[in-house]
């Protein structure tokens, strides 16, 4: 908690509901999916508290957005540089914790000077393999 706090994020108890959600999830969760569990405890909570605390969380380096899901916002609360594996059935994601040293050529930066790299592979989870089997 104090973590937290010396980042200047103001703890309410939303916040801290959802701070705690958050804690060791791996489920890359929606906004919507961190707002049903947080409602059960706390009724009167709206979506767009959810979409505002994750908007601070990403602002001060707590979680990141990820675009793997055109039709809403998920979210991963693990801030440290990984890969994401992705299925295009369920879209369950699943991290990858290993380095993959790319070089994009000079001529091809277009004067960026890059500093990281996220990488989303794409495919078919074991559970919709089965599913396509059957």
């Amino acid at each position: 908690m104090n973590r937290y706090r010396s980042l200047g994020l103001k703890l309410t108890p939303q916040r801290l509901a959802i701070l705690d959600f958050l804690e060791g999830n791996t489920s890359h969760p929606s906004a919507e999916s961190i707002y049903k569990y947080v409602s059960k405890k706390f009724p009167t909570i709206s979506v767009a508290t959810v979409y505002n605390t994750m908007a601070v969380l990403r602002s001060i380096g707590l979680i990141q957005e990820l675009s793997i899901d055109p039709s809403r916002k998920r979210f991963d609360p693990n801030p440290e540089p990984h890969h994401h594996l992705i299925c295009v059935k369920c879209s369950r994601v699943v991290d990858i914790h290993r380095e993959f040293n790319l070089e994009i050529p000079i001529g091809e930066r277009a004067g960026y000077e890059i500093s990281g790299n996220q990488i989303d592979f794409y495919g078919l989870c074991p559970g919709c393999q089965k599913k396509a089997l059957k």
